[in-house]
């Protein structure tokens, strides 16, 4: 069993003692992304859904970079700020995965790093 670290310019860099994703024993775990434009370094601007469209993007970037892609993705987990923003989340989410959608949990945080409104982490197939 082998361990690869995923690293991509396309996602922002990890912000601790973390890797942006590990690709181990056929699968893909990805870091908690947040809505952070890898090329400012800064959150996306606008509300929720365009957050969460950043998020996405970040994560379809990790994947791509360990030769893998969103239909493969098996398990996500939401975490969000404020719980209303629930739905907002999901009509975007629902963009990104249209069928076969992956197993989901979805919560309301106290508080997420840099004060950010959600963060989503990913499982997928490699």
């Amino acid at each position: 069993m082998e361990k690869i670290v995923i690293a991509t310019k396309n996602a922002p860099g990890a912000i601790g003692p973390y890797s942006q994703g590990i690709k181990a024993n056929g699968f893909i775990f990805i870091s908690g992304q947040m809505p952070l434009d890898p090329s400012t370094g800064e959150f996306a601007e606008g509300g929720i859904e365009n957050q969460t469209k950043q998020v996405l993007l970040n994560v379809k970037n990790i994947l791509e970079a360990a030769g893998s892609e969103l239909d493969k993705v098996v398990k996500t987990t939401v975490f969000l700020k404020d719980i209303a923003d629930f739905a907002a989340m999901n009509g975007v989410y629902s963009e990104f995965f249209k069928k076969d959608c992956p197993a989901r949990s979805a919560f309301q945080v106290v508080a997420l790093p840099k004060d950010a409104a959600l963060e989503i982490e990913v499982i997928a197939l490699a």
